[in-house]
């Protein structure tokens, strides 16, 4: 049997995606030999490894697999779109074997060409490593700046980084890229949680030293610019004077600042450290354009209030709508009668004793923002992965008896509704609750637009010029 009288190339379309369908598109009698016929009652039992979930399914075939859950885990498991081509082999008499012969996820992961090709337009370039979903490079397009590659190892993220920003990206761990492409600017912020303040801080946390490839990246790519985004515990380790040592011997100088998104116009008071590296100049930061008005002085008179939470969601129905990610979730009786005792700004010692678990009567102090109520006329508090646990923080909406929905927590993060998130409930929630608020980030890229590269360039030509 020569190869192609053994394989069949099915090819799945949108509805099939959304309803679980595997269609054998007309190869119904492929799965019988060539001189059966299949009918309903000579229906034969045939076995089909199905490639990457390690699980052979034995089925008596028809025009169509229906509702069935290996159908769906296989989708899930090869993140299988429309267009996309499954092959469907033999191996041996009864037995095939069911893989995706050509997807979107692989075709699009064909990125080493843009090491060596400048994108479009015109403009400075950004290498973006640790996009997330790109919150931070959402910013830097806003203000001008070509992507010259995304680094992000999570396909959902990847997927919405294609659907929103660039398709200049390449899905891989960070240590599988050999070199970079050169770029004026390298932005990014590796995984934070070694560094975080949330649960126990290690210093040999494995993730802690994902900094080092990224400062590989930009002693590859060697940007007059660099920008390093992570939480404000980062500057205060020892992995940051290391960091500034490593950066400074390479011909940076470099300043750490912990900056407030609130101060820069998204609806959340954020707080972020920024880690600025210029090569030939002298860092600095982009001025606040808003400010909490409680503190307002003559200093910062000219400055915008914080934005609040009315603001950025109090538009969005109380009943989630199910579109476009304001989706509703399914909450116990016990859940929404605990949800209706928190008042506007209250948290968990709101609840009477009968509907207090008891690990929080025992802890008396602490805790103020678990299962607290955000209010109208402030900033939300920082936006997390879980932002739909309520249990998990101040996520409880300020009017409605009910957590936050992800596109409530996406417009606190400051993403507009147009910007579109791929993957499923949990994934885009890790999405939003890693992102870095694209105000923030288009303040830091406006600057070092109009200010640090506008310098290094008259640095470098002053030094020219003495030279002559």
């Amino acid at each position: 049997m020569s190869s192609n009288d053994r394989k069949r190339l099915l090819h799945v379309t949108a509805e099939d995606v959304k309803t679980h369908v595997l269609s054998l598109n007309g190869h119904a009698a492929f799965l019988f030999g060539t001189k059966a016929t299949p009918t309903k009652n000579a229906l034969v039992a045939v076995k089909i490894k199905l490639e990457g979930l390690d699980r052979t399914i034995e089925t008596k075939p028809q025009g169509v697999f229906r509702r069935t859950g290996w159908v769906r885990e296989f989708y899930e498991k090869h993140r299988i779109g429309s267009g996309d081509l499954l092959a469907l082999e033999w191996t041996s008499n009864g037995s095939y074997r069911l893989y995706p012969f050509e997807t979107q996820s692989e075709r699009s992961n064909d990125w080493q060409h843009f090491l060596d090709e400048a994108p479009p337009g015109k403009g400075p370039t950004v290498l973006e490593l640790f996009s997330g979903c790109g919150g931070m490079a959402l910013g830097f397009k806003r203000a001008g700046f070509r992507t010259s590659l995304c680094v992000e190892w999570d396909a959902a993220a990847c997927e919405t980084i294609r659907r929103n920003i660039t398709q200049r990206v390449a899905q891989c761990s960070i240590q599988d890229i050999e070199r970079f492409p050169a770029a004026d600017v390298v932005a990014g912020g590796p995984p934070c949680q070694g560094f975080s303040n949330l649960g126990e801080r290690v210093p040999d946390d494995p993730r802690n030293q994902l900094w080092r490839q990224y400062l590989r990246g930009v002693l590859d790519a060697k940007p007059k610019v660099f920008v390093l985004e992570n939480v404000p515990p980062l500057l205060r380790s020892a992995e940051y004077v290391e960091l500034c040592k490593v950066m400074t011997d390479a011909g940076y100088t470099v300043e750490g600042r912990v900056l407030n998104s609130a101060d820069y116009g998204a609806p959340q008071t954020r707080k972020r450290a920024i880690v600025i590296g210029v090569r030939g100049g002298t860092p600095s930061f982009p001025e606040p354009t808003h400010v909490d008005p409680l503190k307002k002085n003559l200093l910062t008179s000219k400055r915008l209030p914080w934005l609040t939470v009315r603001e950025a969601i109090g538009d969005l129905p109380f009943i989630p709508t199910e579109v476009n990610w304001h989706i509703s979730r399914n909450p116990t009786p016990m859940s929404l009668e605990r949800y209706r005792h928190v008042p506007l700004g209250g948290n968990r010692f709101d609840l009477p004793a009968r509907l207090t678990p008891g690990c929080w009567k025992r802890k008396t102090k602490g805790g103020t923002d678990l299962f607290g109520r955000l209010w109208w006329d402030r900033p939300s508090v920082t936006i997390r992965c879980e932002f739909y646990k309520p249990e998990k923080g101040r996520y409880l909406h300020p009017e409605a008896h009910r957590p936050i929905t992800h596109r409530e927590a996406a417009r606190l993060q400051g993403f507009p509704d147009d910007f579109v998130f791929e993957g499923k409930r949990i994934e885009v929630g890790v999405q939003i609750g890693n992102a870095v608020p694209p105000q923030l980030s288009e303040a830091i890229a406006r600057h070092i637009k109009e200010h640090l590269l506008d310098n290094t360039s008259k640095t470098r030509q002053r030094k020219r010029a003495g030279t002559h």
